[in-house]
């Protein structure tokens, strides 16, 4: 019963699903069709027409008192996915238990919706049927439960569905629901071409004839049929006067023509959803709206419109999200003897506080300042120390290949000159030596050659605008920007790092805030751990 949390509010089996044990126990055509597990639980085959049927009339008697008698080649209906459609009428034409008109085209050998209909909420139904099995068991049914008063089950001849079945009506009506036939041909029935292969089979059996469940170009065709039909309704009334007063079972105190508050039917396919809803745009209806059908692990759709403006419109269920699961934290340790080490190193960087996590913190800061990582504190608990961090650019990637290139750089500088062993006076001028020849700039290497197309390759107007930094040339201190590591628009991403201390060891988190692409904070945690043991490792 995956989706029943999705069942409509006000739907009994809800919240509690049908006890097959105490029906078992209660009504013995049922207990010949359940089954009990290894494990002692009582299941029901819904594979087998018979226990579908034995189920849904058990459902009906107990729950509402209804007895009724459905043929195995008919279509057999499911009680708590009908009482959703039911439930949600309720809630287009203003609440239950009022006296209200109502058409169920197609209503079946079961009667099932003005059965409920007239049972919960006294409404007064026009039942159309086309089929001569269904329209028998429908009449039988609706006379066997003493409710001829609200109920007329009228023979209709096929493909009859507003207009002709109601020529010879004089009556106002609230609403009009519809099961309509879902597929357009015996294959489609099947599920061949028309079910994504990746969802499982169907978990109960289709009993239903070929009327009720295949029509002509499918529901999509059907459902556009009982628009223009609706249509045709609300242009008769243009010029009348609706009357909204009921004074008894009869009808009402004038005989205007047959129309309708509400129209609705319901959809097995959602993506007959949207063809629809654009139809009656473009037809100019604008009270347009749509539920869900849950039960098991059966949906369908519902669609509905109205031609009056005063009517209210339901909202329709808003997209269920997944709730996001709260993301973890990366995170990684520095153990004691590493945060000794660095403690002892903080003075080294300015750091007066040696404590362990204001030192973690302060080598933190400085390795993200070497990579040009936008980074402030920010206020946090007692016991620990925040940064906000700002990734503009990637500057920790493949850092081993730049530190080569680093140092082969430096291998491939000129040499300076050896020192005279006369004194020279400070404040003169230094003169070449004419009679030295001036060493010829040296042939860069095939590697280094590389390594600059490589640079400039990857960012071909910092190669071509921006002079090589020295190595030993202080580079800008990120904390001292005027960008502002929370304010700035575009970047890689942001994330919030706390340091906080646990027994002996400290704990660095990064938590993921907004950006592009959460490997890049991996990569960029990978980095900071490596170049805090790196610095331990160099100092040993």
């Amino acid at each position: 019963m995956a989706l029943n949390k999705s069942m409509h509010p006000r739907n009994r089996y809800k919240d509690k699903p049908p006890d097959f044990v105490y029906l078992a126990s209660k009504y013995p055509e049922f207990q010949k069709h359940v089954q009990t597990t290894l494990t002692g639980r009582v299941t029901l085959n819904f594979k087998d027409p018979e226990a579908v049927r034995a189920l849904t009339c058990t459902l009906l008697k107990e729950d509402f008192g209804l007895t009724i008698e459905i043929p195995l080649e008919r279509l057999i209906p499911t009680v708590p996915l009908r009482l959703n459609y039911i439930h949600w009428v309720e809630d287009l034409i203003g609440g239950q238990g009022n006296p209200r008109r109502g058409i169920d085209i197609g209503t079946g050998a079961s009667c099932i919706y003005p059965l409920l209909g007239a049972t919960m909420n006294g409404w007064f139904f026009l039942a159309t049927e086309v089929d001569d099995i269904c329209f028998n068991y429908a009449k039988k049914n609706v006379e066997q439960n003493h409710l001829a008063e609200l109920i007329k089950v009228v023979k209709v001849p096929q493909k009859t569905l507003l207009m002709d079945a109601l020529k010879d009506e004089s009556i106002v009506y609230d609403f009009c629901m519809c099961n309509p036939p879902f597929f357009a041909n015996q294959l489609e029935a099947k599920g061949v071409n028309s079910r994504n292969s990746r969802r499982p089979p169907p978990s109960s059996i289709n009993t239903g004839g070929v009327t009720e469940i295949m029509a002509e170009g499918g529901e999509l065709e059907f459902v556009k049929r009982i628009i223009h039909d609706s249509l045709q309704l609300k242009k008769r009334l243009r010029s009348h006067t609706y009357t909204h007063t009921f004074l008894h079972a009869g009808g009402f105190t004038s005989p205007f023509f047959s129309v309708y508050r509400w129209y609705s039917c319901m959809l097995g396919k959602k993506c007959s959803l949207a063809p629809l809803k654009d139809e009656l745009r473009k037809q100019g209806v604008l009270k347009v709206t749509h539920t869900e059908f849950c039960q098991g692990r059966t949906m369908r759709w519902a669609l509905a419109w109205s031609f009056y403006d005063d009517v209210p419109v339901p909202s329709p269920p808003c997209k269920k999200r997944k709730l996001e699961k709260a993301r973890k934290p990366i995170t990684f340790t520095v153990l004691k003897p590493t945060v000794a080490e660095l403690q002892t190193q903080a003075p080294s960087i300015g750091c007066t506080d040696t404590s362990p996590t204001e030192s973690v913190s302060a080598w933190l800061e400085k390795i993200l300042t070497d990579l040009k990582v936008l980074h402030k504190r920010v206020p946090c608990g007692e016991a620990e120390l925040s940064l906000f961090l700002t990734a503009v650019e990637n500057t920790w990637i493949h850092t081993r290949q730049k530190r080569r290139e680093q140092g082969r750089h430096l291998r491939e500088l000129p040499r300076a000159q050896p020192t005279s062993t006369c004194s020279t006076d400070a404040s003169a001028p230094s003169v070449p030596d004419t009679d030295t020849p001036t060493p010829a700039p040296e042939e860069p290497t095939a590697e280094g050659s590389n390594a600059k197309e490589r640079n400039e390759q990857q960012d071909p107007e910092k190669s071509a605008d921006v002079p090589m930094e020295s190595p030993t040339e202080p580079k800008q201190v990120a904390a001292g920007s005027p960008q502002n590591p929370e304010t700035v628009q575009h970047f890689l991403f942001k994330c919030l790092v706390n340091v906080k201390q646990e027994e002996n060891d400290v704990v660095v988190e990064m938590h993921w805030v907004e950006g592009q692409n959460k490997d890049l904070m991996n990569q960029l945690c990978t980095c900071l751990k490596n170049s805090l043991f790196r610095q331990v490792a160099k100092a040993t």
